[in-house]
């Protein structure tokens, strides 16, 4: 998901901005399996009373910790409201609430609004999955200032994520992951060094925290998330879903149907695919995208080709070339096919990198590949995949410095230790050659890369949980599904299969005809209309309602 779920392993998280924030410790409730007071032991229903009954030490926020992706400590809101970071006690395991506990990391900031109209909370999920919310949500604000008039607005890590009991999978034996080949083609040498490399992060991840893998999937965070809706006094858990954040709100909605306040779940997550049909229905989406920007291109007299089709052509025959030749860049790097497809695929995230990239193509067709290494580094290492806000957009004249971006996060080991956990899928290198055509097919370009991801759970240590993941929810009220049709990363028509597994009358379709992954965050005047009236009063937009794009500026 919302890889849905990336576009390959090097490129997992391709963009969301994980600008700010962190967390502070607050005064934890008693843990479970502590013993009472009269010299017996808690039993599940005592425990989830005292995880109920916690009260949150609410402090302001240091700066994030490296392993949420570092940086500066949030700053004040432009009214004044500060940036307030808690921890929340949890079961590490909620079959068992009575056993070991762990730390939820929670971020807020306070409704701006009367105290007489405030609805509530409204809890943030940017997507992943991997990506810290308490550092996503500061950056991401001014998005939703409209709607601080009538909630607090919350985010969190979740479980195995930034500060909450954090997958760590890193290891000094194991090879820095630019040197496997994603798209292994050259011969039994690159495959073994694929399956190896997977296999050995496996059993890293395993020794490194294999006292929190089993219990790091979507459904345990589901329960996490009415935890919080409860501590923070909520009747009814009201929600915003981006991307991967799409699956966890259907989850939820499957679990507490009747505690589902007003949900809104952007860039939507195919509920129907199994991890192979997602990673193929990506494909289409990104070789979609690409053509759109590749007409965008042509239309502006791209140096890459007179049309569309020649620029698509082009654009392969360079990653092809690339792969067998890298291109020196001037910090002493090379740049391969890979970062290509990883800058390529980054760009479709927003239009607004559009200009960037047709800079950087232009230039590495010509030999230059500065701008392009540059643009992959900085996008690939951006982190989670809510969108990021307009004012981060790469500029074509000053593109991204990867030296910029933190070191420490652990985005990419949390996003294979939540995949893993929530697929039972086990692909081998058998089953990917048995598939390869169909992507070829799908995308010459980003297809091999999607169809080797397949293979990042061999080898897992825990057994997944299902083929897809579970969504019906009848009985739960209207949930708005905000679909993109230019979406690469989750393609649009996962907005519909959404619906139908909701059920009748849950699932509530939007539509915006535009670029990029998901619709609120492009800025989009219509969809943002839409979907604050819902959020805010409780009104839908009128059935098969669609929003059109609105351009770039002239000039891009």
């Amino acid at each position: 998901m919302p890889t849905a779920r990336a576009i390959s392993s090097a490129v997992l998280l391709s963009t969301a901005a994980l600008l700010a924030s962190s967390l502070t410790a607050c005064a934890p409730a008693a843990r479970d399996g502590d013993r009472r007071g009269d010299g017996g032991t808690a039993t599940d229903e005592q425990a989830l009373e005292a995880f109920r009954g916690q009260s949150p030490d609410w402090q302001d926020c240091p700066a994030p910790a490296p392993v949420q992706g570092g940086g500066e400590a949030p700053r004040a809101l432009p009214d004044g409201t500060a940036w307030q970071c808690a921890t929340l006690r949890a079961p590490l395991d909620w079959k068992k609430p009575a056993g070991e506990s762990m730390d939820l990391a929670l971020i807020r900031a306070r409704s701006s609004g009367d105290a007489a109209d405030r609805i509530g909370s409204l809890l943030f999920n940017f997507g992943g999955p991997g990506g810290s919310g308490v550092a996503t949500l500061p950056g991401l604000a001014p998005d939703y200032d409209k709607l601080r008039a009538r909630y607090d607005l919350v985010s969190f890590d979740p479980r195995g994520v930034g500060n909450s009991r954090a997958v760590r999978c890193s290891d000094p034996a194991l090879p820095d992951d630019s040197e496997v080949d994603d798209t292994p083609d050259d011969g039994a040498d690159e495959l073994a060094a694929l399956v190896a490399f997977n296999r050995d992060t496996a059993a890293a991840c395993e020794r490194n925290s294999g006292d929190v893998l089993p219990y790091v999937g979507t459904t345990q965070a589901a329960r996490d998330m009415d935890l919080i809706r409860q501590v923070l006094g909520d009747e009814k858990l009201h929600y915003f879903g981006i991307s991967y954040g799409t699956e966890l709100g259907g989850v939820y909605a499957h679990l507490f149907p009747e505690r589902v306040g007003r949900a809104v779940l952007d860039g939507v997550v195919d509920p129907t695919h199994d991890r192979m049909a997602e990673a193929l229905a990506q494909a289409g989406g990104f070789q979609r995208a690409f053509e759109h920007f590749a007409a965008w291109c042509a239309e502006r007299g791209c140096a890459l080709g007179a049309d569309a089709e020649r620029i698509v052509a082009a654009t392969v025959a360079l990653e092809e070339a690339l792969d067998d030749t890298p291109l020196p860049v001037s910090d002493g790097g090379e740049l391969d096919g890979d970062a290509l497809v990883d800058a390529v695929s980054g760009a479709l995230y927003r239009q607004d990198y559009w200009p960037t990239l047709r800079v950087a193509l232009e230039a590495a067709a010509d030999d230059d590949g500065d701008v392009l290494q540059d643009l992959a580094e900085a996008l690939g290492q951006r982190g989670g995949d809510g969108d990021p806000d307009a004012s981060d957009a790469p500029d074509a004249s000053d593109a991204p410095d990867a030296s910029d971006e933190s070191d420490g996060s652990n985005e990419e080991d949390a996003f294979r230790a939540i995949t893993c956990d929530d697929s039972s899928d086990r692909y081998t290198a058998a089953d990917v050659r048995a598939r390869l055509p169909e992507f070829l097919r799908a995308s010459p370009l980003f297809g091999p890369g999607l169809a080797w991801s397949a293979l990042s759970c061999d080898g897992w240590p825990v057994p997944g949980t299902a083929h897809r993941p579970e969504v019906s929810a009848p009985g739960a009220p209207p949930v708005l599904l905000v679909g993109n049709t230019g979406d690469p990363a989750t393609p649009y028509e996962g907005t519909a299969r959404m619906a139908e597994r909701l059920g009748k009358g849950v699932g509530f379709e939007l539509t915006l005809e535009g670029e990029g992954h998901g619709a609120y965050d492009s800025g989009n005047g219509c969809v943002r209309e839409a979907v604050d009236a819902y959020l805010l009063d409780g009104r839908l937009p009128a059935p098969g309602t669609v929003c059109e794009a609105e351009p770039l500026p002239e000039g891009k």
